[in-house]
């Protein structure tokens, strides 16, 4: 297995391997997730994916999260990212599909918003555009490590939180439905994920963190704000060129990501398993000594 750099300190390509071998043989998952834990973004290219071999690979990873209500998938293993309807046709503009994509292209970690949140994500391209479409990540270790130690010492000790409606609100007011402000009520995090394998730390935020416990709103907002700029600037990116067969995973933990537009009528088919961090993982660091929601 050879694993080739791509990103600006982050992100590999791993060569010579499959999902399957990674699934079946000891030997190339240990290999794979000592690149995972270091490069945070893994591509693989030319993959023969099916549904049964995305997850028996993204099983390999940890405990598979069931799908939430209201989302193509729900009660299964899979996210279905598309923009195709029922009748076979790309949905239009204005389509509740279309606004969730939307809704994607803001930069986010996945399952911020989940009384367990996710260790990694597993994105397979089905139906891709002729143009646009792609994916781009950030390295919220890389961040961290940016910032001066007055501040990496007090978000070590801060709690931000997170709330799925909030992120669909940005969109419009009543993209995420009473079923799923009711499921998914608010989150609260530790503002820094420590990786228990290299004690790296990352901020942990998304387009779902809303508040900081403790701080004023505005002021709360404000940082946030000031912390999603400083991760996003300009050449901190991967932007993931996709071609049929690809399939890319990262770490929720240590990056952001968010979709990149296409043209309206070309349809676009992605899907997504996505794993749940454990004890290993470093989660129990992350819980807020609070266990009340955020009003």
């Amino acid at each position: 297995m050879d694993v080739v750099p791509l990103g600006p300190g982050f992100a590999a390509e791993l060569r010579g391997v499959t999902l399957s071998d990674i699934a079946s043989n000891d030997e190339a998952y240990a290999a794979a997730r000592a690149a995972f834990e270091q490069h945070s973004v893994l591509v693989f290219r030319d993959q023969d994916v099916t549904d049964d071999i995305q997850l028996g690979f993204s099983r390999r990873f940890g405990p598979p999260e069931v799908t939430k209500v209201g989302t193509i998938g729900t009660g299964s293993h899979f996210v279905i990212l598309s923009t195709i309807g029922p009748d076979g046709k790309v949905v239009p503009p204005d389509h509740r599909l279309s606004l969730r994509s939307k809704a994607n292209q803001l930069w986010h970690t996945d399952s911020s918003f989940k009384r367990v949140p996710a260790l990694t994500s597993i994105l397979s391209a089905r139906i891709i555009p002729a143009h646009g479409g792609e994916t781009e990540y950030v390295s919220t270790r890389l961040a961290f490590e940016r910032l001066d130690a007055p501040m990496r010492e007090r978000l070590e000790k801060s709690f931000a939180w997170h709330d799925y409606a909030h992120s669909r609100s940005q969109i419009t007011p009543d993209l995420a439905s009473p079923e799923e402000r009711a499921a998914l009520p608010p989150q609260c995090w530790r503002m820094v994920w420590k990786n228990p394998v290299n004690g790296r730390g990352a901020v942990y935020l998304a387009s779902h963190a809303y508040a900081v416990e403790g701080m004023e709103p505005v002021a709360g907002k404000q940082l946030i704000e000031q912390l999603m700029a400083a991760a996003t600037a300009p050449g901190t990116s991967y932007m993931h060129q996709w071609r049929k067969g690809d399939v890319v995973m990262w770490d929720n933990r240590a990056t952001m990501h968010r979709g990149r537009p296409w043209p309206a009528h070309e349809a676009r088919l992605m899907v997504r398993t996505t794993i749940s961090a454990t004890e290993a993982d470093g989660v129990a660091t992350m819980r807020s000594p609070s266990s009340q929601a955020a009003e």
